[in-house]
């Protein structure tokens, strides 16, 4: 990737930015409030990958988010485009090897919760590897032995809840199952997800916090809840509905990240 990392710290001329977000479905809107915004498209950077889901952009944008320096992956790959769960290394590896230290991923969920409906927000506390795919399967370091006991950092947590009290934002904390897709789950797995103790199911992240960890980043991450779990509600789940639902739990989750960035954020 040293390559995609020469160009990237070209581009970003002297901004070092320790903040990586991963932007899911609904937060696209969030590079348009960078200041003094850097784009690099995605096809600019040598091993990076190529998105083929609408609403996710497949661009870098790097500027200044709230007063603090930050490095945004607009658009991921997800296993299901490639069969690769190791799609999004070479975008990581570069973020990591331009000196971000911190990441932050977004993703669109299905909540298995009556009290957490569409248009909500949840944070990840942990989560349930369901596909069984990894992204460090042929990885021949011991370094792939990565520990998950605490994937998600806990002083990012805390600052996370801070934050979202003072934005005034109820966020919903809980365990993220990734699934394969690109198939929504059935009635029956959504019960199984339930049983295992699941609070939301989606399609990403998983991979990329599993990589992050690899790479020594500190983690957190949240999903905007675009619809309840198969069977729980009357209807077909559907693409569309994760589109039109989206934006509504991504405009809390932004306002949660802003304040955040607004009060540092915290050492680790």
């Amino acid at each position: 990737m040293r390559e995609a990392i020469d160009l990237l710290t070209e581009r970003l001329e002297g901004l070092a930015p320790r903040l990586g977000l991963v932007l899911g479905s609904g937060l696209g809107g969030l590079v348009d409030e960078v200041e003094d915004p850097v784009r690099v498209p995605y096809a600019n950077l040598p091993g990076f990958p190529r998105s083929g889901v609408t609403g996710h952009a497949g661009e870098i944008v790097a500027g200044t988010l709230a007063g603090t320096p930050v490095v945004m992956l607009a658009g991921r790959a997800h296993y299901y485009e490639h069969g690769d769960p190791a799609a999004m290394r070479p975008a990581l590896e570069t973020l990591w090897g331009i000196g971000v230290t911190t990441l932050i991923l977004t993703n669109a969920a299905g909540s298995l919760r009556e009290d957490m409906p569409p248009g909500s927000v949840m944070m990840l506390d942990d989560h349930i590897n369901f596909s069984g795919a990894n992204p460090l399967i042929g990885e021949a370091s011991d370094r792939r032995f990565v520990g998950m006991s605490e994937a998600y950092d806990p002083h990012l947590r805390a600052a996370l809840a801070a934050a979202a009290g003072e934005a005034g934002v109820e966020l919903h904390r809980g365990v993220y199952m990734w699934f394969s897709g690109p198939n929504f789950e059935t009635p029956a797995e959504i019960r199984m997800a339930r049983v295992l103790g699941a609070d939301a199911v989606g399609m990403s992240t998983v991979p990329e916090v599993i990589l992050a960890r690899y790479f020594g980043l500190r983690v957190a991450a949240c999903s905007v809840i675009t619809n309840l779990g198969a069977g729980m509600s009357a209807g077909e789940l559907s693409h569309q509905e994760t589109k039109d639902m989206a934006p509504i739990g991504g405009q809390r989750l932004a306002r949660i990240l802003r304040q955040l960035l607004a009060g540092g954020l915290p050492e680790g």
